[in-house]
């Protein structure tokens, strides 16, 4: 990976009831790249994003996007949270919009953009994302993949400089999980850093170009798909890698 990171997180503390979730975590990702967060359920994986988009405040360390620390106690997060788009796995939408309103909402009312550029963009998205047609359908008439692809639109309404997505298919049924991975795919392709947290191994393995291993709140283990899911050097790890081989999804 080249390039100054577009984001970095330092030594990053977070305790929930005095519990810790995330322990001195250390992190980079590089323009135009994909980290991809792995790790069992309560590992940190969700808070992390969280804490990277500023909706949690973190209790020590330090976060910068793009050289900036945006952590520091002098910055608007609101200001931040407009460079950064994010998904989750619920779709969040609101059901009394229709498409076309949900995704133009934060541009005309967060970045001041003119109805007309805003309704352009949102309809480009839409047709790239192959929901051309559906701009005045309400969230309810749409299947979940489609829900969940008109909030990678509306993420990407905003023309974000990093793009947070936190198991975006873990509402789905499965046969909808490929159209929303395919999304994320051509995302890549076209060069959207991205940040990911997700159980879907086999997608790990081939959308990202850095996979960090979360257990307990620590980055135990990164490097790239091949080296993590090939060669993995820490025996948590590996015994994380092996139940999720004898379940047939890696």
């Amino acid at each position: 990976m080249t390039g100054a990171p577009v984001l970095r997180l330092e030594s990053v503390r977070k305790t929930f009831g005095g519990t810790p979730v995330l322990r001195d975590v250390g992190l980079e990702v590089a323009p135009h790249t994909v980290t991809v967060l792995i790790g069992a359920s309560g590992s940190g994986k969700s808070t992390l994003l969280r804490c990277a988009n500023l909706l949690e405040e973190i209790d020590d360390g330090a976060i910068f996007l793009d050289g900036e620390e945006i952590t520091h106690p002098g910055v608007d997060p609101d200001t931040v949270r407009r460079r950064i788009g994010v998904v989750f796995q619920a779709y969040n939408l609101f059901p009394h919009m229709t498409v076309l309103d949900n995704i133009t909402l934060a541009p005309r009312r967060v970045h001041r953009v003119a109805r007309a550029e805003a309704e352009a963009r949102a309809h480009e998205l839409l047709a790239r994302l192959g929901l051309d047609g559906k701009a005045r359908e309400y969230p309810d008439r749409l299947s979940g993949g489609q829900q969940q692809r008109v909030a990678i639109a509306r993420a990407l309404a905003g023309r974000p400089r990093l793009l947070l997505l936190d198991e975006i298919t873990a509402a789905l049924d499965p046969e909808l999980v490929g159209e929303v991975l395919g999304v994320v795919r051509d995302l890549k392709d076209e060069g959207m850093t991205m940040l990911i947290a997700t159980h879907e191994m086999g997608f790990a393995r081939d959308v990202a170009d850095q996979v960090c291993f979360l257990d307990g709140g620590i980055v135990l283990e990164h490097g790239t798909p091949e080296r993590v899911f090939g060669a993995p050097e820490q025996e948590r790890t590996r015994r994380f890698l092996s139940r999720i081989v004898e379940a047939g999804r890696l």
